[in-house]
């Protein structure tokens, strides 16, 4: 391998802030808003990829088949001053101060004060593979600054000192503190500097596997830095200035899709279990989780068909079939939820199998990724049947045409006209690891390595459609298990498939919170665990507690010892349970507002107390106590035993010393998340 920097870069007569590299390299610097600024590098001298799916346009997305990558004119593009000083240029906007150095290329941000928050590192700032396709962006790292977001990832909610690759993949029972990859590519961070009071953003928008290194390797001869690096396709990145956690959010999200505004439904108790579709009575079962919600007083606003009333009858999984045996009559079996006021959510999976009744003409019509040596589909295995089983299939390519066509059709005539409200999209990583098969790129072929986690926002399009041009009077709710940046346009989402812990309770929080961070609000957990054997009475009451002020609330499971988890799982603690159930209605209100802002301006619904409290060293750290919108603070107990709790407040005094940022009263912010109810021993040393 042979990475090089280019020198001698040089201005182009022919454009503003356009640059040209000894061997041909392309360098542009967009000041698109007075505090956005764009940064492009192509090695080639011209994009590898000349589209992009995640910047959307003024209508808020984009064209299925990718915007011009090229296009600036969803941006203001305002004036700014510029000065030549040698080998510096010196840029200024109403916002901030970039100085460009030509002589190695390098960027050094600064406030109108002068206080400079982000440099390039000097000498290796813009780096590439030349024998390859990777490329590299180094900054200097101040070893006071904080790193937030990166989507779903795992550990403490600040990433300083992390290694983090992204790569979709299927985690069954992953270890929420250290597992990397996860289930989502969203290369997005914010970056706060206390002593500054200062935090922006920086956006790379490519889908290539990726890795982000925050401080984890060190090498003397470059001093202290920071480095992302992508294995193909083109250095493309937005810095978004604040200077408040609140604008980054708000600058990010009108770059990439403004959240979805869904349904009301989509914020209550949503039911599931993979055991009741995997029963050979499955349609007597589900009957049965309706009668015992009305039994258990139990509040239930939908319910989730895992993919067991998809299997033949050797237990394959073909999707967009039924089977009649589990399932005789899917429309009565919806009409008896939808009498009992639940909707009903269908897991869907973006593959067939070889032997599935349609795969031989949807491969016919190039509706599956195809290999890079021939025109047949790119194989893989696939879960097929029971657990660990696989069998041979091929991908649905959402660039094609006919993959995208057959995806709507299906989901419309075989779930959506029998009465099935959301379509639930998993098991879509996309985890295909011949780089070069071949995507139908609507025309324009492209590897599948360059846009690996956009079959998953297409996917999710797809779905979205479906269901809006369906039933166009309402709000589609879409689910979603992968994702990538611009997912929260269509779809909710949630932490994948969990291992039950009580370690795992305490470490999704701050996964929770940093997707919130990365523009995606709408997202929960499987609270008791989905992998593993059951929650105890105390863990699965703790769980609950925490579950309930998440914007996804579901309960779900796939427990090895063959037990479900649900709200009745332990009748000692069912009544605890049933008034925290019923406390998140009494929620829902609020909770809607916090959606219906984040569809307006992006901020998150949960939030880490250094969002608002970004002056209180105490909450720089702060991964599990954490905001509901701005006043409510939620303290859940994450420890076996415990009655009670020692959370910022209690550490640091945080009404009394603490102001959220903008305002000058620290009014309500320690506020109690809820009284505890009647005949509640466990409660004690809960939310607070």
């Amino acid at each position: 391998m042979q990475i090089t920097v280019p020198h001698h870069v040089r201005p182009m007569s022919a454009a503003p802030l356009r640059f040209s590299g000894s061997r041909g390299e392309f360098f542009a610097v967009d000041i698109l808003q007075p505090d956005v600024v764009r940064v492009r590098h192509y090695p080639q001298g011209t994009p590898r990829l000349d589209r992009t799916w995640l910047v959307v346009g003024a209508d808020g997305d984009t064209p299925r088949e990718g915007r011009p990558r090229d296009d600036l004119s969803p941006f203001p593009l305002p004036a700014f001053r510029q000065q030549q000083a040698g080998d510096a240029l010196h840029i200024e906007t109403d916002a901030l101060r970039l100085t460009i150095h030509t002589d190695d290329f390098r960027l050094e941000w600064a406030t109108l004060a002068g206080d400079v928050f982000a440099a390039d590192l000097p000498g290796r700032a813009y780096s590439y593979d030349r024998a390859g396709q990777s490329v590299f962006h180094y900054l200097r790292r101040r070893t006071d600054e904080l790193y937030y977001g990166f989507g779903e990832k795992s550990g403490p909610l600040n990433k300083y000192g992390r290694r983090l690759r992204m790569f979709n993949v299927d985690a069954l029972g992953y270890n929420a503190e250290t597992s990397d990859p996860l289930y989502k590519h969203i290369p997005f961070y914010i970056t706060f500097i206390p002593a500054l009071q200062v935090a922006y953003g920086l956006f790379y928008d490519n889908l290539a596997t990726t890795t982000f290194d925050m401080g984890a390797e060190i090498d003397a001869f470059w001093g202290y830095y920071r480095s992302y690096a992508a294995a193909g396709g083109d250095l493309d990145y937005y810095l978004l200035f604040g200077p408040t956690f609140a604008a980054v959010i708000e600058k990010y999200t009108a770059l990439t899709g403004r959240p979805a505004l869904l349904p009301r439904y989509a914020l209550g108790y949503l039911g599931s279990t993979m055991s009741y579709t995997e029963a050979p009575d499955a349609q007597a079962r589900l009957k049965q989780f309706v009668a015992l919600c009305q039994q258990h007083d139990i509040p239930c606003d939908l319910f989730h068909l895992s993919s067991g009333y998809t299997t033949d009858a050797d237990g394959r999984r073909f999707v967009f079939t039924w089977n009649r045996q589990r399932v005789p009559d899917p429309p009565a079996m919806a009409g008896h939820f939808h009498q009992a006021g639940i909707r009903l959510a269908a897991n869907i999976k973006p593959y067939l199998l070889t032997t599935h009744p349609d795969y031989a003409a949807v491969s016919a019509a190039g509706g599956l990724i195809q290999s890079a040596d021939d025109d047949q589909p790119e194989a893989g295995s696939f879960w097929s049947g029971g657990a660990f089983e696989r069998g041979q299939g091929g991908y649905v390519d959402f660039t094609a045409p006919a993959g995208y066509g057959w995806w709507q059709e299906r989901l419309q005539t075989q779930l959506l006209a029998y009465g099935i409200d959301a379509p639930w999209n998993d098991n879509n990583e996309y985890t295909l690891h011949d780089d070069a098969a071949r995507c139908a790129g609507f025309g324009r072929p492209i590897p599948v390595g360059l846009v690996r986690p956009l079959q998953t926002l297409l996917m999710a399009r797809a779905s979205y459609e479906a269901t809006r041009d369906h039933a166009p009077q309402q709000r589609p709710f879409v689910l979603t298990r992968a994702g990538a940046p611009g997912i929260q346009r269509y779809a909710q989402t949630w932490s994948g498939d969990n291992e039950t812990s009580w370690h795992t309770l305490r470490y999704n929080t701050p996964m929770g919170l940093g997707m919130g961070l990365s523009g995606v609000p709408n997202y929960g957990h499987d609270v008791g665990g989905f992998f593993g054997p059951a929650p105890d009475a105390e863990l699965f009451v703790r769980w609950v507690q925490a579950g309930v002020f998440h914007p996804r609330f579901t309960i779900h499971s796939w427990n090895t010892d063959g037990t479900v988890n649900e709200p009745w799982m332990h009748p000692e603690v069912l009544p605890i349970v049933r008034h925290w159930m019923h406390f998140r209605m009494r929620l829902l209100p609020l909770l809607y507002s916090l959606m219906f802002e984040a569809h307006q301006t992006g901020h998150p619904i949960i939030r880490p107390t250094v969002y608002h409290f970004p002056q209180d060293a105490r909450c720089h750290n702060e991964s599990f106590d954490f905001m509901v919108g701005e006043h409510l603070l939620v303290a859940p107990v994450y420890t076996p035993g415990a009655r009670t709790h020692r959370g910022v407040v209690s550490r640091g005094q945080h009404r009394r010393h603490c102001r959220p940022a903008g305002t000058d009263s620290a009014a309500g912010a320690g506020r109690r998340a809820a009284a505890p109810g009647p005949g509640d021993a466990l409660l004690r040393g809960t939310a607070g």
